[in-house]
Formats: C-alpha cells, sequence, structure tokens
C-alpha cells in the first residue's frame, strides 16, 4: 500500500537570498520527510522528483530506468515547448542504455583511464602556470572565468581528442545555447547543425590522415563518421563546460569561505579531499532523469512504466544521512560516495581528466595569487542559473 507523499507543481530551482552555492530552500525540508514525491513537469508530464541520496543512487543503478532521451521527460524550466525528442544519435551513447551504451563506452574506457590522466598532468601544469603568468601580466584584476577557468579545459580537451585550440570559442560559443534551457528550438537546432557539421569535417579528415589524439586512434575503429562525430560532440562539449565551471564556482566558494581557503593554503596536500568536497557541495550537474521501463516500487511508491523520475543530485549530495553537517563545505571532510560524477554504468567518463585539472589548477592559482579576492561585491556575481550546469558567467577578481 503506498503512503500519500506531496505533489509538487514544478521542480524547485529558486537558490537562497545571499546563498550562491545552496540548493533550492524547499528541497531540504521536503527530501528530509519525503525523498520521493509526486511533480509535473514542464511538458505536463506527470512524474516524480528523487532527492534522498540511497534513492537518487539506487534509480541511477536501476536497469529498469531508462537514459533514452525519447522517454524521457526534462524537469527543468524552459523546456515546456520542446517536442518529444527522437532517440539519441549513433555515438551520444550517455543517452542510451545497454548493451548499445556499452559498446561504445567499451571503446573509450581505456582512453581516459586514471593513468593516462595522471600522464597529463606535466602538460596541464605547463597550461595552468602560462594563464597564471597572462594573468599576471594583464595586472591586479581579471574576469577569472575568460582569463583561467575557461582556457585552461578548453586547450586541455581540444588536445587530447585533437580539435585546433583555435576553434574553441567557436566551439563554446556555438555549445552555449544547448546548455540554457531558455534557448529556443530552433536556436538549439541550429547550434547542433553547426557544430555537427563541424565536427563530421573534423572525422573525415582524421580519417584520411589519422592524428595522435583520442579521435584520430578512434578512426581507425569501426566507428563510423556519424558515431564519432556524435562522440566528439559529447566529449568536446563535456570536456568545455563542467570543468570551467566547477574552477570558477569553486574558487567563487573558496572565498567565500575564508577559513576554508586559509586550511588550504596552510596544508596544499589537503587539494584532493577539497576538490571531492567541493565537487559534492557544489553538485553543477544539479539534476538528472531516468523514466521507468517498467513498473517500479520505490521508497514504499509505485512508478509506472512510462513515468519519469527526475533526480535531484544536489539535493542527495546535502542529504544529512549521508554526509553529516551537508550545508557546511569542509575541506577535512571525507566526500567520497557524492553523486557529482552520477553513478554506476553511466558515471562520467571524464572525472579523473576534470580531477587532475581541478588539482593544478586550484593548487597553482592559489600559491600565485595568495591575496586572491573578490573585485566585486559577492551579490553582483553574475549566476548561471538557468542552465542545466550550474555556475557563474563571469568572476571578477583581483590581489594585492
Amino acid at each position: 500500500m503506498t503512503k500519500s507523499v506531496p505533489h509538487l507543481a514544478a521542480l524547485p530551482t529558486e537558490r537562497p537570498p545571499g546563498c550562491p552555492f545552496d540548493p533550492p530552500a524547499e528541497l531540504a525540508p521536503l527530501r528530509d520527510e519525503h525523498p520521493l514525491v509526486r511533480m509535473t513537469f514542464p511538458d505536463g508530464h506527470e512524474g516524480w522528483l528523487a532527492m534522498g541520496h540511497t534513492l537518487v543512487r539506487s534509480v541511477i543503478a536501476d536497469p529498469r530506468f531508462s537514459a533514452r532521451q525519447e522517454l524521457n521527460h526534462s524537469p527543468l524550466p524552459g523546456d515546456a515547448a520542446m517536442v518529444v525528442p527522437p532517440p539519441a544519435p549513433p555515438g551520444m551513447f550517455i543517452k542510451m542504455d545497454d548493451a548499445e551504451h556499452a559498446r561504445y563506452r567499451k571503446l573509450l574506457t581505456g582512453k581516459f583511464t586514471v593513468r593516462r590522466m595522471r600522464l597529463l598532468t606535466e602538460r596541464v601544469e605547463q597550461v595552468t602556470a602560462d594563464h597564471l603568468d597572462a594573468m599576471e601580466r594583464q595586472g591586479s584584476s581579471v574576469d577569472l572565468v575568460n582569463a583561467f577557468a575557461r582556457p585552461i579545459p578548453a586547450l586541455v580537451i581540444c588536445e587530447l581528442l585533437g580539435v585546433p585550440y583555435e576553434d574553441h570559442e567557436f566551439f563554446q560559443r556555438n555549445v552555449a545555447p544547448l546548455n540554457e534551457p531558455n534557448s529556443s528550438l530552433d536556436e538549439q537546432m541550429a547550434a547542433i547543425n553547426v557544430l555537427g557539421e563541424y565536427l563530421y569535417q573534423l572525422i573525415v579528415a582524421k580519417r584520411a590522415e589519422p592524428t595522435d589524439d583520442i579521435l584520430g586512434e578512434l578512426t581507425t575503429t569501426e566507428l563510423t563518421d556519424e558515431e564519432l562525430t556524435s562522440i566528439a560532440f559529447l566529449l568536446l562539449g563535456a570536456g568545455l563546460d563542467t570543468t570551467a565551471n566547477m574552477l570558477a564556482l569553486g574558487t567563487f566558494a573558496l572565498l567565500q569561505h575564508p577559513d576554508q581557503l586559509a586550511g588550504l593554503r596552510e596544508d596544499p596536500e589537503l587539494v584532493e579531499d577539497a576538490i571531492e568536497e567541493l565537487l559534492r557541495y557544489l553538485t553543477i550537474t544539479h539534476t538528472g532523469m531516468r523514466t521507468a521501463l517498467e513498473d517500479v516500487e520505490l521508497a514504499g511508491q509505485l512508478i509506472k512504466a512510462g513515468e519519469t523520475v527526475a533526480l535531484s543530485a544536489m539535493a542527495a549530495n546535502r542529504d544529512p544521512l549521508k554526509f553529516p553537517d551537508p550545508d557546511r563545505l569542509d575541506i577535512h571532510r571525507r566526500a567520497a560516495g557524492h553523486l557529482a560524477f552520477g553513478h554506476g554504468v553511466h558515471q562520467c567518463l571524464g572525472q579523473q581528466l576534470a580531477r587532475v585539472q581541478m588539482k593544478v589548477a586550484f593548487t597553482g592559482l592559489l600559491a600565485r595569487f595568495p591575496g586572491l579576492r573578490l573585485a566585486v561585491p559577492a551579490e553582483e556575481v553574475p549566476l548561471r542559473t538557468s542552465s542545466d550546469i550550474y555556475g557563474v558567467y563571469a568572476l571578477p577578481v583581483t590581489w594585492e
């Protein structure tokens, strides 16, 4: 017998005033009382919202719930006018279920191993040092997003995949509409077409003359040009956006928590724990979704086949049943088990690359600029609130 649960008219998205790092205030009390509630989606679909850590983790790992894009209803505001999407194009494996997902991932896993990513450390250190030097030459004030947080992962992922770095601004400009729910369908389709054509031509050139990079290596596999184009689109888009936002928003969070910043400066060996805590605390990829392929009983509720469950990773990563005193940023915390990179077979393929870049970049930035601080009041930092990846549009900083 199912118990009565609240029914939300929409996904809570408004962040608490003056608390840019906290999830919407409605989520915590709701999660603590009802980790699973009914919710109406922007397109009118009647589905669910999961918020508890154990619950969200179990849904992500449950093969009875599908990641296929044509089955899922978006919980994000602004998506109400979107038509039902078609099946993911060949190669867009994060929006597929096994065995399709497994076939693509198997070809890529060996290219993103912990060992291979750590071998990149020296190159990441050089890229980081170059941008820190450029910041010093500019004077004593910069926008950290444009001067540091965005170009470092852009250069690294472009080199790794084999995309000319001089094209990264073109790619970022065209990726932007895809990460903004308020972008029109026409804007999103135009961006997809432009990027798809660019990447397709790049793949064709690499197939004719293979290069020593990930995309060049993949042209020697059985993957088609269409599949490779989607994979390139996916890896490049993810590599540019998520790490850039973690670097900028993570720096903002540290500057707003001077005790934690001081602790990290005093003991740089804490950087790896600090990164995991920032990933948990900020959870920039904040809301996902899965759709039931069959009737499933979950947390005392019957999820019917075809119903979408929105997954609030940010609420799950602040669950006190998993993380004591979860609303406090604590760089000494062992934040193992957070869901910032997902979980199960769909866990982020590039997580080790992101960790390497964050470790080098945060360490270098804090060492080079011990007097780093915001150049504007915190409330004037422009927040990226309407995107499916949370962050800041700019972070003006200064130093002595």
